[in-house]
C-alpha cells in the first residue's frame, strides 16, 4: 500500500490541500432560494452563471419610497484571499444587511470561483460576469424583478473588502471612465477597503505586523501561493498594480476611487502607495484611514464606531460620484 496523501496547505477545517492535488472544503452553509426578510431589508438568492454554479444575493430595503424613484446598486465582493469566504457567511451578510438599510441601495453579494481550484484571472471573469447579469436585468420579466424594479443602472457603485477590493481594482481597469461595455448600466464610483496587493519586496507594514494579528504575513503569503497562477510571484500583475511587468495605471482613465484602510492592518502601505501613485497621476482618488482599526475591521463588526464611519464616508462618495459626473466634474477628490 502507498503512503496515503498528508496535508500540505490550507486554512484550518475550511480548506485543506494535500499533496496528491486533491482538495477538501469545509460544507457550504446551505441557503434557498426562497425570498427573505430581516428587520427593514428583503433579500433573495439568485443564480447568476448556472453553468458555474454561481450565485448571487440581492437585498432591498422594505420601506417606502418616493413615487418614481429608484435606489442606486452597490456591488459587494467579499475578500478571503481568492480562496475562502461567500457570500452566504454571516458576516458578509450582516455587511450588506446594513449597506441595503443606510445607503440606502440595492445591494448585489456576488460569489466567484475559488482558489485552488479556480486560480485567478477566474474572481475577475466571474465578477465581471455578475455585473453583466444585473445589466441584463435591466428589462422586466413575468416574475418581480428586483432590478427592474427599483435599481437605477445609471448609479452602480462597485465594492470590495480585502480581495474583493483587489477585485474592484481590476474592473476599474478593465471598465474605464464611463463603463461602456456595459451599457445601460454607468459604474460611478469603486470603493476599496483594505485592498488586498502584494509584492515581492515587503513594505514596513508587512514586516513589523504581528503574528498574532486577524491577517498577517503568513496569511497573505499562503493566499498568494494558492490563488496565483502557478509559479508566479507575488509581482504577477493580479498581485502587484505597479510591478514591473505590470500595465502602467499613469494613462489609465478610471472613475472615482475611494480606498479605506485601518492603521493597525499589515496592508495599509499598499493602501497608501496605491492611492497616492493614482492622485499623483491625476485620478480621483480619495484615501481614508482608519485610527487603531486592523485588517477586516467592517466585516468583523459592522456595528461599532468604525463601521458607523465608513458608511459615513461611503454615503458621501457616492453622492459627490453621482453628482460630479452628471456635470462632467473632473476634480480629484
Amino acid at each position: 500500500m502507498g503512503t496515503p496523501p498528508h496535508e500540505i496547505d490550507g486554512f484550518g477545517d475550511i480548506l485543506r490541500v494535500f499533496n496528491d492535488g486533491s482538495i477538501v472544503r469545509a460544507p457550504p452553509i446551505s441557503f434557498d432560494n426562497l425570498t427573505h426578510t430581516q428587520g427593514s431589508v428583503s433579500w433573495k438568492d439568485v443564480a447568476y452563471d448556472a453553468s458555474l454554479g454561481l450565485y448571487l444575493r440581492l437585498y432591498r430595503p422594505t420601506g417606502p419610497s418616493r413615487p418614481g424613484s429608484k435606489l442606486p446598486v452597490f456591488f459587494y465582493f467579499h475578500g478571503g484571499g481568492f480562496c475562502i469566504v461567500s457570500r452566504l457567511w454571516p458576516e458578509c451578510h450582516n455587511n450588506c444587511l446594513r449597506l441595503a438599510a443606510e445607503l440606502p441601495a440595492v445591494v448585489v453579494a456576488a460569489d466567484y470561483r475559488l482558489a485552488p481550484e479556480n486560480r485567478l484571472p477566474a474572481a475577475y471573469e466571474d465578477s465581471l460576469s455578475a455585473v453583466q447579469w444585473v445589466r441584463d436585468q435591466a428589462i422586466p420579466g413575468d416574475d418581480e424583478n428586483w432590478v427592474a424594479d427599483v435599481a437605477d443602472l445609471d448609479r452602480v457603485f462597485i465594492y470590495g473588502d480585502s480581495a474583493g477590493a483587489n477585485i474592484a481594482h481590476h474592473l476599474a481597469v478593465r471598465l474605464g471612465i464611463g463603463s461602456a461595455e456595459l451599457a445601460p448600466l454607468r459604474v460611478r464610483g469603486y470603493v476599496l477597503l483594505a485592498p488586498f496587493f502584494g509584492a515581492t519586496m515587503r513594505t514596513r507594514s508587512e514586516t513589523e505586523c504581528p503574528p498574532e494579528s486577524f491577517l498577517n504575513l503568513e496569511h497573505t503569503d499562503r493566499f498568494w501561493r494558492l490563488s496565483l497562477p502557478v509559479g508566479e510571484s507575488r509581482d504577477h500583475p493580479f498581485a502587484n498594480p505597479f510591478g514591473p511587468v505590470s500595465q502602467s495605471l499613469e494613462s489609465a482613465s478610471l472613475d472615482p476611487i475611494l480606498v479605506v484602510v485601518g492603521t493597525c492592518d499589515l496592508l495599509r502601505d499598499r493602501a497608501e502607495e496605491y492611492a497616492r501613485r493614482l492622485k499623483g497621476w491625476g485620478k480621483k482618488v480619495e484615501l481614508v484611514e482608519m485610527e487603531g482599526e486592523q485588517h477586516a475591521f467592517f466585516m468583523l463588526d459592522s456595528v461599532s464606531k468604525a463601521a458607523d464611519e465608513v458608511i459615513r464616508v461611503i454615503k458621501r462618495f457616492m453622492a459627490q460620484s453621482s453628482e460630479s459626473n452628471r456635470v462632467g466634474g473632473h476634480t480629484a477628490l
